[in-house]
């Protein structure tokens, strides 16, 4: 368990709004490095602009959390700043209404991609980098965290796809 949070990192995708950015703040106000991840630059520039002002070290990046090159570049980016995170915020997700059966393949590849392979690829990436850590410093400390919607246990109607995910 991480009991201080001073100058530790986390990784916060869907930092730009709701969850990921109410999440962001917390760390900010603990002293933690935060790498805001969201594919809404707007929301990004914004996210990034208060929490720089709250003296938060910031990495922002525009990342599509469902696409495999831009997941491992962002890997890539967090390990030369910060070195290994120490929380993996997988929080990113997108719903898509309407009747299941008339769902279009592209919103159930969109939906699926971010709320499903979006979540596979935070872990298969970050948790290779968390294990090296924590043999390298045995008081090292990691924690994934992938939110889930309880959508998944109320399934809301005209939600199939986002319940699937």
């Amino acid at each position: 368990m991480i009991s201080d949070f001073q100058g530790k990192t986390a990784v916060l995708t869907g930092a730009g709004s709701g969850f990921g950015l109410e999440c962001a703040r917390i760390g900010a106000k603990l002293g933690m490095n935060l790498v805001l991840v969201d594919v809404q630059q707007d929301a990004l520039d914004k996210a990034r602009a208060e929490l720089e002002a709250a003296g938060a070290p910031v990495l922002a990046r525009k990342v599509d959390v469902s696409d495999a090159a831009q997941m491992q570049a962002l890997a890539q980016a967090v390990q030369q700043r910060f070195g290994a995170p120490h929380f993996v915020f997988n929080n990113a997700g997108v719903g898509s209404g309407g009747l299941i059966w008339e769902n279009s393949l592209k919103d159930w590849e969109w939906v699926l991609g971010v709320n499903v392979w979006g979540v596979i690829h935070g872990v298969r990436l970050f948790t290779p980098m968390m294990l090296a850590a924590a043999k390298a410093d045995p008081t090292y400390r990691g924690h994934i965290v992938n939110t889930a919607s309880m959508a998944g246990l109320l399934t809301p109607p005209n939600m199939g796809i986002y319940n699937v995910s």
